[in-house]
């Protein structure tokens, strides 16, 4: 049986997916634009909800990774939903601002939930399940990883490199509708910028399975690889998105890499 507060926790992520598609409808009913821009950034916070439920899926099951998935789905929350209550001109509504403030909060009380309390620690525990040879035949059961055991900072920055590459496509679809606004001439660096970001996510996944393994070339790697996307996004973001985009975009990106490195560094 399942501890109360693995309970209240998941009954907390369920709560949050509602709230973060509730606060998304609101900063679109607020919105003084509602084109093309607005609507790749909020399909893609919206996306945050359906990452709560799979949140929800690897709680109930216990699963070790549920932490600093948790984590990274919490962080870039804020920040994405946070990107969008902002106007160009003048102040946020009320409404979206305590609405973002609640959403904030559930956000915090994950994070603290999943890395502070007992009882959540103790049952986060298990590992996927895979196919096992054994004597008794072929059976699908949990069992544990062949690579050596690694802490939850790591675990942590493998799953923040993981988001680079979303964090680079959602300024480079943005970056689309501003091109056909009479900046025809960065179609082909916004290709450009596509086919990287693509590239990226091969990359780190090829990294993060040697980081995993305890390889220190891997770290110096996937340092390397973060630092690279953010030279290459961030002038991009202010090229073609202005300042206004930098911040909205490029600042989740800086937040998920500073994760990544800090987790690295706090990694034995």
């Amino acid at each position: 049986m399942r501890p109360a507060a693995v309970r209240v926790l998941t009954a907390l992520l369920v709560v949050t997916a509602v709230a973060t598609a509730a606060v998304e409808a609101l900063n679109w009913w607020y919105a003084d634009e509602q084109g093309f821009t607005l609507g790749v950034r909020t399909a893609w916070a919206l996306l945050r909800s359906l990452g709560f439920l799979i949140l929800v899926w690897h709680v109930r099951r216990g699963r070790a990774g549920s932490k600093p998935f948790g984590l990274i789905l919490a962080v870039t929350t804020v920040f994405a939903v946070g990107r969008l209550l902002v106007p160009r001109d003048g102040l946020p509504p009320l409404p979206g601002v305590l609405a973002f403030v609640a959403l904030a909060l559930l956000c915090a009380t994950i994070v603290v939930l999943l890395y502070r309390w007992p009882s959540i620690q103790e049952y986060l525990v298990r590992h996927p399940n895979r196919l096992v040879f054994d004597r008794k035949g072929i059976t699908w059961q949990e069992a544990a990883p062949r690579r050596p055991q690694v802490t939850g900072w790591l675990l942590t920055a493998r799953v923040a490199s993981f988001t680079y590459a979303p964090l680079m496509l959602v300024p480079c679809l943005v970056s689309i509708g501003e091109a056909f606004d009479g900046r025809l001439y960065a179609l082909p660096v916004i290709a450009v910028w596509f086919v990287v970001a693509l590239g990226v996510s091969y990359a780190v996944l090829f990294a993060s399975i040697f980081l995993l393994r305890g390889q220190r070339w891997a770290r110096w790697l996937m340092a390397g690889i973060t630092l690279g996307v953010l030279v290459f996004d961030l002038p991009l973001c202010w090229w073609l998105l202005g300042v206004d985009g930098l911040i909205r975009d490029g600042g989740p990106l800086v937040v998920a890499a500073g994760l990544a490195l800090y987790g690295m560094g706090r990694a034995r």
